[in-house]
């Protein structure tokens, strides 16, 4: 397989696993399983949804759409994101969205980022309460295009991607984890991307501004160190009650890694 069939497939499965969950957003697990059992292909957003009510199967979100903005903006940068540049967008497209009556606006860490800048503040500095799972579900563009052999410069693009919105500890390093898994279109198997995903976690959470919350480098060691030894359906319900499935970074993107547990193919499922 090539690199660009590698690369397609890392977005295929950002888009996908982006339109499979649209119809879950905001929902509780019993409210998911009420609604829908095990969600395994792609489903309508209910009338009740109360972020994306009466969206057909199929549609993506917000996180799926900022990943081509970033993707775009690293084809014009020849590989560098500016900040200031990615925060115009952001508010041009927050504006375009709210003038087109969408429900599904921007996550609360890029809301807010985008709130300080209009009220004057810099873009590295609208970012320093970011710690959701933004940056995480956008990153994939920069786990494409920048060289992980290269861990410094890596970092230095998953920074660059992060600062406007995410620029704290947690945002960075649960996106650098996600980038570097996306890197494995390098011809890494799952379980070494993974493994990689840990390490360039663990460098890149010195950069941001520091928040409290669990290192996401021990969570998501912590995590998958427990799913070898659970079937699917134990595992995602011990990761539901123990770790949880939030947009806080340290919850989501920790549970999501752990769910790979290394295997070479995987049945995404909602559930």
């Amino acid at each position: 397989m090539t690199a660009l069939n590698h690369a397609l497939g890392a977005f295929y499965g950002l888009t996908l696993g982006d339109a499979l969950g649209m119809p879950t957003q905001s929902l509780s697990r019993v409210e998911i399983q009420s609604r829908f059992g095990e969600i395994t292909d792609l489903q309508d957003a209910g009338a009740d949804q109360p972020i994306v009510a009466n969206m057909p199967k199929g549609s993506i979100t917000d996180d799926t759409e900022q990943a081509i903005l970033v993707g775009q903006l690293l084809i014009d940068g020849e590989g560098k994101i500016e900040p200031s540049v990615l925060a115009q967008r952001l508010i041009e497209r927050e504006a375009l969205m709210q003038a087109n009556g969408s429900q599904d606006l921007l996550g609360p860490s890029t809301k807010r980022a985008i709130e300080m800048i209009l009220a004057g503040h810099s873009p590295e500095e609208a970012g320093r309460y970011g710690t959701t799972n933004g940056a995480a579900m956008c990153i994939t563009p920069v786990g494409i295009a920048a060289n992980v052999a290269d861990p410094q410069r890596f970092i230095e693009a998953v920074v660059q991607a992060c600062q406007v919105t995410h620029n704290t500890t947690l945002g960075i390093s649960s996106a650098a984890a996600v980038a570097a898994v996306s890197a494995g279109i390098n011809g890494m198997d799952l379980g070494e991307a993974l493994n990689l995903g840990q390490q360039i976690a663990q460098q890149a959470e010195s950069h941001g501004h520091w928040v409290a919350g669990g290192r996401i480098v021990s969570n998501i060691s912590w995590a998958r160190s427990i799913s070898v030894d659970h079937d699917n359906d134990l595992l995602a319900d011990l990761l539901y009650d123990v770790i949880g499935t939030s947009v806080a970074s340290q919850e989501s993107v920790v549970v999501s890694i752990a769910l790979l547990k290394g295997q070479s193919e995987y049945q995404p499922k909602v559930s």
